[in-house]
């Protein structure tokens, strides 16, 4: 099997899917919506939901951060320290030599770089998983990039090689490699899919019982900077494939509206087409710009200097340049987009799944709104008017009937952005693990995936409605 980006590749086109749907070759198309999930021969049977409520017995998924000074000395650092000023990071202290890194892409002549490196400890799961998904925060000043990388443990003890899940700066100058997942990465037991490391046969196994974190730190020789990792995390899940999920009943946040901005991709369609096709493909960094700014973020008048003059909405621009992930080539790449947001002053950004729709009530009744992948035809999701091999939105609010409130980037300007769409449908389409495609054929839906970007420091009532889903 081909472990390859092309392979995770999916397509927004709303007027042609809307009244077609997406097919085969439309679906492995390079021009995509940013929200990928993994496809191929096999459909992993664990393509569903994390980090959810703890106090939930039935739930298949969690989540494990390290944020703290003392989250970070449960780790084993290689040449790094803890340096804790306004929140707790990872820094080289010592270089521990250097390492050769030859960019595929371009982005750096160099290729020799000091490192120092942390390694988590092995984290047991309560449930063996069938995917993980790293996630994280840093900050990288000129010269400096950082690694990622998972290994799991198996349920019959044997390990998977370490997988790299990012080559990640917060720039994209000449003096760092550019930003990409890596292919072609697995063993005969499980692979990678862009920035997911999915079992290959959930049902036969063995599953994932445990895994390690692994951040790599670089810099130019010579140099003293140094990335700071402020946020570790780790997503494992083991959800159950599923075409339909239990209907949910309207919960705490019904009548509850967030005032977030209303960004459209189809603004940007055309313009900047080496970022994954331009605006058409842009629902991911999109999203992402929304919720920024709902924090009060937004790019200074310097990051947006390189966007043409006459475009509005500059910053949308800025947003998928700074996710776009040259192996995958898009902008989907869900830790890309969430470390994008905690580039911003005292952010962060968490990638994980939900098991309910009451927990996006919970967060939404607490001011935190977030942004959920889904796949889905036009017949699926009334007032969508196009269907998905894969999409990201932004949910808003609940109206008093408990209907979902979204800022879907894919309206024709800004003011088509806000829809109301039905909970039935919403909810099936954004929590199950399996689909039937425009043409008849079994596909993958994300389980519940979603991002969540928030202040460094939230509010109490914040904390704890984050509290209440298992996350920290």
């Amino acid at each position: 099997m081909s472990r390859t980006s092309a392979t995770r590749r999916t397509v927004l086109t709303a007027a042609l899917a809307a009244a077609a749907g997406l097919g085969a070759a439309s679906a492995a198309h390079a021009s995509a919506s940013g929200a990928r999930l993994p496809a191929g021969p096999r459909t992993p049977a664990g393509l569903a939901g994390p980090a959810a409520r703890h106090a939930a017995e039935e739930s298949t998924v969690s989540y494990h951060a390290w944020t703290t000074a003392a989250d970070w000395a449960t780790g084993t650092g290689e040449g790094t320290r803890v340096e804790a000023v306004k929140r707790a990071g990872i820094v080289i202290d010592s270089a521990q030599g250097t390492v050769e890194y030859e960019d595929p892409h371009g982005g750096t002549e160099t290729t020799s770089w000091e490192y120092a490196r942390w390694t988590g400890p092995v984290t047991e799961l309560d449930t063996p998983a069938t995917e993980l998904i790293a996630s994280w925060n840093a900050r990288t000043p000129e010269g400096s990039w950082v690694r990622t990388e998972v290994q799991g443990t198996y349920t019959d003890g044997e390990t998977t090689p370490w997988y790299t899940l990012g080559i990640w700066a917060s720039g994209d100058g000449s003096d760092v490699p550019r930003r990409t997942s890596v292919d072609d990465q697995g063993d005969d037991r499980t692979s990678v899919w862009t920035d997911t490391v999915s079992v290959d046969d959930a049902e036969a196994g063995p599953l994932l019982a445990a895994f390690q974190l692994r951040l790599t730190l670089l810099r130019t020789p010579g140099s003293d900077a140094t990335p700071t990792v402020w946020r570790g995390g780790v997503m494992a899940s083991a959800v159950p494939d599923r075409f339909e999920v239990p209907a949910s009943e309207p919960g705490e946040a019904s009548g509850v509206e967030l005032d977030v901005p209303t960004y459209s991709q189809n603004v940007h369609v055309g313009r900047y087409p080496e970022y994954d096709n331009g605006g058409e493909a842009w629902c991911s960094p999109t999203s992402s710009q929304m919720i920024i700014e709902y924090w009060g973020r937004r790019p200074s008048e310097e990051d947006l200097a390189w966007v043409e003059p006459e475009y509005d909405d500059p910053q949308v621009c800025h947003a998928a340049r700074q996710t776009f992930d040259y192996q995958y080539q898009g902008c989907g790449n869900w830790p890309f987009n969430a470390a994008y947001a905690a580039t911003y002053r005292d952010m962060q950004g968490i990638v994980l799944r939900l098991d309910s729709l009451a927990d996006v009530e919970h967060l939404i009744r607490a001011g935190i709104p977030l942004i959920t992948s889904q796949s889905f035809l036009a017949e699926e999701l009334d007032g969508a008017g196009y269907g998905t091999a894969g999409h990201l939105m932004t949910v808003v609010g609940f109206t008093e009937d408990g209907d979902v409130i979204a800022n879907d980037p894919a309206g024709s300007d800004n003011s088509d952005v806000r829809h109301v769409y039905k909970r039935r449908q919403w909810e099936n389409i954004w929590l199950r693990t399996k689909r039937y495609n425009a043409e008849g054929k079994e596909a993958s839906g994300s389980g519940g995936v979603c991002y969540i970007y928030l202040p460094a420091k939230p509010s109490a009532v914040q904390r704890r409605a984050l509290a209440d889903l298992g996350i920290r």
